[in-house]
This record gives structure tokens, C-alpha cells and sequence, in this order.
């Protein structure tokens, strides 16, 4: 089997890979029989050198691999007929700037996997980025933080080469007493954990957190039932939570009377709650300063986010007297930073970790006869027709 990895050619222009040079080996030490033809690339975080050293073949033509691998879409002048392609779509919503792509698709007869939508039998995503943008937005709370409060100065994280340069720029700063609400317990979270963990900042339960006064920093890690009631009272799991989401309310406000700063790596349905809204912002006990909103759903769960950053200028400032975007270090203005493509910020360590994952979760469906139904789950596209797991977006892609 001949597995391309294609250049990255969206703008802008994204560095990671799927298939690090390292995981190509990991892959063929299990699989012999793969053959990797790497397209050259003078965007991607790996230079050709670093995979032509270790003895693969960079090429500029990829036709004619058998599977293509890449990280975000394909340019529609790029795609080549009759190919299985493994990247993300950006269609399973409906967006309507890639419903041109996925008409494209069809026509070229691609079969199409997109990496969101590669799920187990349980329906739980098997492959993410999310635990990096998790690390990277966590960093940038505490860059945004320094430079809010002119006390310390971070480099940006796109700025350093890896992880391990990453954390040697936080054990250089000293964060202030305070109180940091993180929510979310998946892949984001996890890694915004990890960020507060390493900076030795003190977790603390709920109830110690809503009603005593700490002279350190503290944290709390909440999940959607600790800022949710179901509004008749019932006490229910999450998968409740998940399955109704207009039955609830938010209670996120206690939260928000007695936080510092807002990390936000969630999971937000369009039908739930909201956590934040222009009436909150505007309480008198509204405490919350800044807010590094990691999942960054515009318009959404937080009022706040009006607008997603960019890694070149990652923070702007809120006024919620007047709802607009205002500088910063406006007095009043709550600081957000909403980038929405962070694992980009540290391209190397996001992309051996996403590597990983699609060797452990995905590769042994090629050799198996996908014999756990992962492939079969994640096709988007077959024979020119929608498969009929995502026929929904039939209407989608006929509407003019």
C-alpha cells in the first residue's frame, strides 16, 4: 500500500503533518508493507531532508498512492480524482465556504474520511488535536495575563521550537493570587490541566473554591453538570446533558462571581445554555478579567468572543458596557484571547501526537479488513454519493 502525505496548501498555510518522520517509521516497523511518498513541502514543520535521511521518498507528484494524508482541506484545484483522502473537511456542520469542496469532492469521485468524524462504536472521536490546543491556550491565558497586567512577558509559543522550550519560558514567570475556573474534562482540557499543573498551581475542590479567600493561586476543573441544572430539578448523568441540552440551565454565574480568569475548553452544543451572557458580563459581582476562550465558538456559550484571533495578534479586549471589541488595556475591557487554530503554535509535538493516535486507532484498519467498523463509520463519501451515515448534508449540497 502507498500512502501519500500531501503538502499543506491551504492559506494560510498550516505546518502540521499527520506522519511524522518518526511515526513513518513507527508505522512501517509495523507494517512492511507500507510505502510512504512524502510531497515535498516548504511549509511543514518537518523539512523533505528530515524524511529523505531516514529513507523516504519525496516526491512532488503524489497520484499515485493509493490513500492521501493531510491536515486541513484540500484546495479544490488540488484533489485528485478517484483517491482515498484522509483530512479535515470542515463540511460535517454544513459550513458554507466548503460546500463548493465537498461538491468537488463528489464529482471527482474521492472517497473522503474525515478525521472528525473517525469515531468508536461508542461514537467517541478516536483522533484530535484538541489535547495541544488544550497546552497552547492554557500558555497564551498566562502570556495574556502577564502582558494585561504588565507583570511578566512570555514569548509567543509559536515563537519556540517545542514543548520542552515551552515549559522552560513558564518556569521563568510567578503568577499572582488568583482564581482560575477551567472547563472541560476531554482532550482540551486535559491539556489545560496539565499546563496549570505544571505551573504548581494549587487545585482545590468546588465548595473550598465558591466560598474561601486563598493567598495562591487556585484552580478548579468543572465539567457541564457542575455548571448546568436540568430545569425541572432532576438529577440526571451527563449523557443527559449531551442528549437535551435545551432542558437545562446554566448556573455558570458562581463561577463567574468569584474567578479571576476563564479558560474555556468545553463542550458546547448550540441547543445549551449559554455560560456567559451580556446580562452576566454586566452584573456588579461579574469578576472575570480574562478569558482564553480555547474552544471558540463565535457568537456562542460566551459573549465575550465576538471574534476568533490569530496566532500574529491573539488578544483583544471587551467592553460590556457597549458590547464591542475595544483595546485590552482599556480600563473595564474583559481580555480575551480566542485563537482557534492553536495546536499550530507548537506544530512538531501536536503532530507527533495526532501521529500517534492515527497509528494506534486508524492504520490497523487498513491492514484488517476493518474489522472494528472504523473506516466504515468515518467514510463521508463513496461512488460520487454521500454515504448514508451523512446523507443529511444532502440538503446541504443541492440547495443553490
Amino acid at each position: 500500500m502507498k500512502i501519500g502525505i500531501i503538502k499543506e496548501c491551504k492559506t494560510p498555510s498550516d505546518k502540521r503533518v499527520v506522519f511524522t518522520p518518526s511515526k513513518c517509521l513507527a508505522a512501517k516497523k509495523l507494517y512492511p508493507e507500507v510505502e510512504f511518498l512524502i510531497q515535498s513541502s516548504d511549509v511543514r514543520c518537518y523539512s523533505d531532508k528530515e524524511y529523505s535521511d531516514l529513507g523516504f521518498s519525496v516526491v512532488d507528484d503524489v497520484s499515485s498512492a493509493d490513500v492521501l494524508i493531510g491536515v486541513k482541506e484540500v484546495p479544490i484545484d488540488k484533489l485528485i480524482a478517484n483517491k482515498k483522502y484522509f483530512f479535515f473537511s470542515h463540511t460535517i456542520k454544513k459550513q458554507p465556504y466548503n460546500k463548493n469542496l465537498l461538491l468537488s469532492i463528489l464529482h471527482n469521485n474521492i472517497e473522503l474520511f474525515d478525521h472528525e468524524t473517525i469515531v468508536d462504536k461508542n461514537n467517541n472521536r478516536l483522533i484530535g488535536f484538541g489535547y495541544y490546543a488544550g497546552v497552547v491556550g492554557a500558555y497564551n491565558a498566562f502570556r495574556a495575563l502577564g502582558l494585561k497586567n504588565d507583570s511578566f512577558i512570555l514569548p509567543k509559543a509559536s515563537e519556540l521550537k517545542d514543548r520542552k522550550e515551552l515549559n522552560a519560558e513558564l518556569l521563568k514567570i510567578s503568577i499572582p493570587d488568583m482564581k482560575i475556573v477551567l472547563t472541560g474534562k476531554g482532550r482540551v482540557g486535559s491539556g489545560a490541566k496539565e499546563i496549570l499543573d505544571f505551573l504548581q498551581i494549587k487545585e482545590v475542590s468546588i465548595s473550598d473554591y465558591l466560598n474561601k479567600s486563598f493567598e495562591e493561586a487556585v484552580y478548579i476543573q468543572i465539567d457541564v453538570l457542575n455548571y448546568n441544572n436540568r430545569i425541572d430539578n432532576q438529577t440526571l448523568d451527563r449523557f443527559d446533558f449531551y442528549k437535551n441540552p435545551s432542558e437545562y440551565k446554566s448556573t455558570f454565574n458562581k463561577f463567574s462571581s468569584t474567578s479571576d480568569m476563564f479558560i474555556a475548553g468545553h463542550y458546547y452544543d448550540k441547543n445549551a445554555p449559554n455560560l456567559i451572557t451580556l446580562e452576566d458580563v454586566n452584573l456588579d459581582d461579574f469578576k472575570i478579567k480574562l478569558i482564553a476562550d480555547i474552544s471558540c465558538d463565535i457568537n456562542g456559550p460566551i459573549v465575550c468572543t465576538i471574534r476568533s484571533s490569530t496566532i500574529k495578534d491573539p488578544i483583544y479586549g471587551y467592553d460590556p458596557i457597549s458590547n464591542k471589541e475595544v483595546d485590552y488595556n482599556q480600563p473595564g475591557a474583559i481580555t480575551v484571547m480566542a485563537v482557534d487554530n492553536l495546536p499550530c503554535e507548537l506544530p512538531r509535538d501536536a503532530s507527533e501526537s495526532f501521529g500517534e493516535m492515527f497509528i494506534t486507532d486508524v492504520l490497523p484498519s487498513f491492514f484488517n479488513d476493518d474489522k472494528d467498523g472504523v473506516l466504515q463509520r468515518s467514510k463521508m463519501t463513496s461512488k460520487g454519493e454521500l454515504t448514508d451515515k451523512f446523507s443529511y448534508l444532502s440538503d446541504f449540497i443541492s440547495a443553490p
